[in-house]
């Protein structure tokens, strides 16, 4: 078995049609499914070339299901196919260290976990052939197994999948953590937070490694467009305008942001982050590892750390904290409760602040599709409110931004967005009625 991210540049890369995925990604193992790709992109646009699909295909597809009667009807040809050798996975290699500066330090250390997934492998050699040092490796959830048997959910957002990773941390004194869900696509990171004994280990957030990432391509010089979805902070619109970059949102799902005109750079909240789209035309959790340790190794070299990096983009463009409310259910309408509530009984304040913006997504604006959604505007923060495609939940995303006029105010900003976050979310939770 092999990452997604590895069929999803084979699409690209042999010309392929379409491309399927079997997997359960980051989900229980009762949710095993499959994933599709479309290799010229449908609707029809080279910029969609290897993405995943978007209606009308999705339907069209369930439709042709839905004809079939019995799998006995169906052809299955003698002829015409062939398994693959190890070709398309060494071309997949040889693209992920293209990614990094050529003579760039590669000196950090690192713990890994695959979460019991297909990733292991893949990364090792990924990060073997760019020249780092062999990551430790969380040995109990090193090799694949369908039964995800050390975490509930096999994601490192969840409370408590990380906890062996920071065990290992704790013994072996690296850099940073890197993490993939079971497929690979995502690629979670965690750091030492604080100085001596009291020092211990963080995950980073989604967005903070979007904003890293994205500082650290445009650090290289980095052209065409920056994209993200709608719930992803809005700290990257400020890094693509103050670089004279083109910037775009997107429904939620890197099928909607893969197929942004001009793709250079795109990611989502939840993990996910495309760092090479003529290669990848999707999350890519392997790469993403490569150029985040990358830009880790350089700033070891400055004698600076991630966070360091995070403090000064906080300084150049404010404090832009996000954090998520989510609700997860047995029964679905509870979710569809909420959300008529939100639409008939909208809130007016948030925080103590006033609501000055309220949009209902299923709407549909100038930019974007309709989409079951909503998103309230107030004065220095911004939610959106949305059902999960892909799991029983409910999900909040919030955000604040707070000034900072040097890095003597970080910790009153933070303290201050904390607070404000905290205030949100138990209003916001009283206003859905969850």
């Amino acid at each position: 078995p092999l990452p997604t991210p590895v069929l999803a540049f084979a699409i690209r890369h042999l010309g392929a049609a379409a491309g399927v995925e079997v997997t359960a990604s980051h989900n229980p193992p009762r949710d095993n499914g499959y994933k599709v790709y479309l290799g010229w992109g449908y609707p029809r646009t080279e910029s969609g070339g290897g993405s995943q699909i978007v209606p009308p295909a999705d339907a069209e597809i369930a439709a042709e299901i839905a004809a079939i009667t019995s799998l006995t009807t169906v052809p299955r040809p003698d002829t015409g196919w062939e398994t693959l050798d190890d070709t398309v996975l060494d071309a997949y290699l040889a693209r992920t260290d293209a990614v990094l500066a050529p003579g760039s330090p590669r000196t950090a250390r690192t713990v890994y976990t695959a979460m019991h997934g297909v990733g292991r492998d893949t990364l090792l050699a990924a990060f073997a052939r760019a020249g780092f040092p062999a990551p430790a490796l969380v040995a109990e959830q090193a090799d694949p197994d369908p039964d995800f048997p050390t975490v509930a959910f096999p994601n490192p957002e969840e409370p408590g999948a990380m906890d062996l990773a920071f065990a290992k941390a704790r013994e072996t004194n690296p850099d940073l953590i890197i993490a993939n869900d079971p497929d690979a696509d995502r690629c979670a990171v965690a750091v030492r937070d604080g100085e001596g004994a009291d020092a211990d280990w963080r995950m980073l957030r989604g967005d903070e490694v979007g904003a890293l990432l994205a500082t650290h391509l445009v650090a290289r010089g980095a052209t065409g467009t920056f994209a993200e979805s709608i719930v992803s902070s809005s700290l990257l619109g400020r890094i693509a305008e103050k670089a004279g970059l083109p910037y775009e949102e997107t429904l939620t799902g890197f099928k909607w942001i893969a197929r942004v005109e001009g793709l250079r750079y795109g990611y989502e909240e939840a993990l996910g982050y495309c760092v090479d789209p003529e290669g990848v035309r999707d999350k890519d959790g392997i790469t993403a590892a490569l150029l985040i340790t990358e830009l880790a190794s350089q700033l070891k070299s400055e004698g600076r750390t991630l966070l360091d990096l995070l403090d000064d983009i906080a300084v150049e463009h404010g404090l832009h904290a996000t954090d998520q409310l989510s609700v997860r259910v047995q029964d679905l309408s509870l979710i569809a409760d909420a959300m008529r509530r939100l639409r008939e009984q909208p809130p007016t304040r948030l925080a103590g602040l006033p609501i000055t913006g309220s949009e209902d997504l299923t709407q549909g604006t100038d930019k974007l599709p309709p989409t079951d959604g909503l998103r309230y505007t107030l004065d220095g923060a911004r939610v959106i409110v949305r059902p999960s495609g892909t799991e029983p939940k409910l999900k909040c995303y919030l955000e604040v931004v707070v000034p900072v006029a040097s890095h003597a105010d970080l910790p009153a900003a933070h303290v201050k967005a904390t607070d404000l976050l905290t205030t949100i979310k138990h209003d916001l939770s009283a206003a859905a009625g969850i």
